[in-house]
């Protein structure tokens, strides 16, 4: 069932095991997709998250929406709108605190990203990351473009990443993915990096070890 509560229109699922206040996991879809694509995952992670899966806020045609367009006929190849990334970036993190106070939620919020919505949780959690204590980094990499001024500064003591891609990943080389454990642990953010025989997709064996990354951490 969608909700337009929150500053971005979002599916939402409930905690089915009770605690004082319950984790929230808050998802964000790929590039053309919506908050339909990785809410099928709900029902199979751990029962005391919230499940706050959000819809990225530019309509594309004829379906689906993106975070912020991407031209595929420049010269140079695939160029992203860094304006649009920078402005879906903030309206995340506002959305994380809007999350927090209308579910009661803790502030232990896990960013579970796909494809550019990895490459947004990434930005969140670098530029903000007292909002943010895991993410899941599905088929994405670091675009140190769209990270907030001055962020390496940043206590990111709290931080903790597992981060995934295809080997034969035909829309994000697995190139790019290979630099962000370097990346992150440079930082000091404890990065966990594995790869698969997939396309831009997300395996089963993916999925169980990601799910069993989460349930060591919570």
């Amino acid at each position: 069932m969608e909700k337009k509560t929150l500053s971005l229109s979002h599916n939402y699922k409930a905690p089915s095991q009770q605690l004082d206040k319950n984790p929230a996991i808050i998802m964000l879809h790929g590039f053309g997709s919506d908050e339909n694509d990785l809410f099928s995952f709900a029902s199979e992670l751990p029962e005391k998250y919230h499940i706050i899966s959000l819809k990225a806020p530019i309509p594309m045609q004829p379906y689906g929406n993106a975070w912020y367009n991407i031209y595929f006929d420049n010269t140079d190849g695939k160029f992203s709108d860094t304006k649009q990334a920078i402005a879906s970036r903030d309206l995340i993190a506002n959305c994380i605190d809007e999350v927090v106070e209308k579910y009661n939620t803790t502030k232990d919020i896990t960013l579970l990203g796909f494809s550019q919505g990895t490459i947004l949780s990434f930005a969140v959690a670098l530029s903000y990351p007292e909002k943010v204590k895991n993410v899941i980094g599905l088929s994405g990499y670091v675009n140190e473009e769209i990270l907030k001024e001055g962020y390496a500064s940043n206590d990111f003591s709290n931080l903790q990443v597992y981060a995934s891609h295809g080997t034969v990943d035909q829309v994000i080389p697995v190139e790019w993915s290979r630099k962000t454990k370097p990346f992150l642990e440079n930082l000091g953010v404890e990065c966990s990096y594995s790869e698969f025989p997939v396309g831009h997709g997300v395996a089963p064996q993916n999925f169980y070890e990601l799910k069993d990354w989460l349930a060591e951490r919570s």
